[in-house]
């Protein structure tokens, strides 16, 4: 005699009449395209990304042999010295105290960088069409390099020599390199100042009463 699966097991009775339960399905996910597709994305991001360049400062290091620096008209000689004081003063020194001509400024924004700009006007205006376009985006960045570098190099261009006493400090250094590129400077050179440089500083914060 066969025997006959109720399914009931110990139910009684009931076992034709019980529903069957579906059978649960794993729920576990291959993750594996999804990393490769990660990746090939990760790898297609980093070929066509154009990285930032690197921003650098140029700088002239200081020389021994200062005599080659040339000082005439179209050069500005700026001191620092300490509390962020800025000296200047456009062509040669006049080391006498009747015709002391130091002025003073400091990093503001009517500071120095104003005082450079308003002796830099003959490259401002040589690279002013160029800076339009490049502000536009209508010429690219090494167009507008190659003009700006052409500017700054010629010889009615503004020459800037930075100096810097016992107190100076190297933060306003590198602030003052900073303002060379802002204000489209492009000869400049970095020495020491003369004895004759500080005793009209002196004189000059004497006859001003600046401390």
């Amino acid at each position: 005699m066969a025997d006959v699966d109720s399914g009931g097991g110990s139910g009684g009775g009931h076992g034709k009449h019980q529903k069957k339960r579906a059978k649960k399905l794993s729920t576990k996910l291959d993750m594996t395209p999804m990393v490769d597709l990660g990746f090939l994305l990760l790898t297609f991001f980093m070929l066509t990304t154009t990285f930032n360049k690197p921003k650098v400062i140029g700088l002239t290091p200081p020389v021994k042999d200062t005599s080659h620096v040339k000082v005439d008209t179209t050069s500005l000689t700026v001191i620092l010295s300490g509390n962020n004081k800025v000296y200047y003063y456009q062509g040669l020194l006049a080391e006498s105290s009747d015709k002391n001509n130091i002025n003073i400024t400091d990093f503001s924004a009517k500071g120095i960088r104003q005082v450079i700009l308003g002796k830099n006007v003959f490259v401002s205006d040589l690279i002013k069409d160029a800076k339009a376009k490049h502000d536009a985006g209508k010429i690219s960045d090494s167009i507008y390099d190659r003009v700006k570098d052409s500017a700054e190099g010629k010889k009615k261009a503004l020459f800037v020599i930075i100096k810097t006493d016992s107190v100076a400090k190297y933060v306003n250094v590198v602030s003052m390199l900073d303002e060379m590129d802002i204000c489209n400077v492009g000869k400049y050179s970095l020495i020491d100042a003369t004895k004759g440089e500080i005793d009209m500083i002196r004189d000059y914060n004497q006859k001003n009463n600046i401390k």
